[in-house]
């Protein structure tokens, strides 16, 4: 099982008393977390796509190129790319000059977003949603498939006997399928034979088991071999030396993030109660000492039929600089190493 860490690049914006521009340490610091998650031998790091205040990551293949010229072997990727808002040949532009600049680390998990900002920003339709996203999807493979391509859509200009520059590094860059809980596009990710990756923040995780499996059955419907149907997680987590500090350092910037989340969303306010429930073995936070998230991790595994990679999403919960880095080493050095002997 490879593990990761993906980041939405938390703002912290400007300093009333000092004026000094806190963003920018924001993003000083997250290329720092991105460079100690490589020494400390995780196996990838993705970054969101969001377009609002609270959050930096409105261009990820830039970040993730910045990351690249500091890091040796950890995988790049994208978490996730908002494929409707954008131009497939653009992203595969990008991602294939990622490729190029990390040497072959360039990944990318595509999807159609949880907040819907881009599509008016971009002038798009939200009535769209779903069909901007079976054309660019299908646009996008295209590409990866072929450097001249003939293509007609709906959304944007043909192209005709068109070569697509650069190519990247990698025979074919790694694109997963960001999905959510609805049906369809657990069948789409598994008929296009395209490998999984499941957002798992709130809920019993064991409950996506049906999904999965609809995945599975489309993929094989499909004609694909299993082994390229594979199942990634991306849960909120966070590892401390001891359960109650990681439940004590995590819950109040966890609280605040999804409490305001929610009153856009009509959800009612997070309790610590609702919290711990979430800690508990069945719930989908991974939160606590490295070996009680190493033992979830594994169960979380087992019941949803095998896991092949799994990201922690950590710095949503305003934890300094110094606990996000301790958290990763702690994955690294103790959390990995009893995942590999289970």
């Amino acid at each position: 099982m490879e593990i990761g860490i993906d980041s939405f690049a938390a703002a912290r914006l400007i300093d009333d008393h000092t004026g000094e521009n806190n963003n920018a340490r924001s993003m000083a610091e997250l290329l720092e977390r991105i460079e100690h998650a490589d020494q400390a031998g995780l196996d990838v790091f993705g970054i969101g796509e969001h377009h609002r205040k609270e959050f930096l990551d409105s261009a990820p293949a830039l970040i993730l190129a910045a990351a690249a010229a500091r890091t040796k072997r950890i995988r790049l990727t994208s978490a996730v790319t908002v494929l409707s808002a954008a131009d497939p040949v653009r992203v595969f532009q990008n991602f294939a000059t990622l490729d190029l600049i990390s040497k072959g680390r360039a990944e990318m998990v595509v999807g159609r977003g949880s907040f819907i900002e881009a599509y008016p920003l971009f002038g798009l339709n939200l009535n769209d949603y779903n069909a901007l996203f079976t054309e660019k999807i299908d646009l996008l493979l295209k590409i990866r498939e072929s450097e001249t391509i003939t293509w007609m859509g709906k959304f944007r200009e043909p192209l005709n006997e068109q070569a697509i520059y650069p190519r990247p590094v990698q025979d074919s860059i790694p694109i997963w399928l960001g999905v959510g809980g609805t049906p369809a596009s657990f069948v789409r990710a598994g008929t296009l034979g395209l490998p999984l990756m499941v957002a798992i923040i709130g809920g019993e995780t064991h409950r996506f088991r049906p999904l999965i499996d609809l995945y599975k059955q489309a993929g094989e419907k499909a004609g694909h071999a299993p082994d390229k149907l594979k199942v990634g997680l991306h849960s909120l987590g966070y590892v401390a030396e001891s359960s109650e500090a990681a439940a004590n350092e995590f819950y109040p910037g966890y609280a605040e993030t999804f409490t305001r989340i929610g009153k856009e969303r009509g959800w009612p306010p997070v309790t610590r109660a609702q919290f711990d429930a979430q800690r508990g073995k069945t719930g989908a936070l991974l939160i606590g000492g490295p070996e009680e998230v190493a033992e979830k991790i594994l169960r979380h595994s087992e019941a949803l039929g095998g896991v092949s990679r799994l990201t922690f999403q950590m710095d949503n919960a305003s934890l300094s600089q110094a606990k996000l880095l301790r958290s990763i080493e702690l994955i690294g050095e103790r959390v990995m190493p009893l995942l590999s002997t289970k």
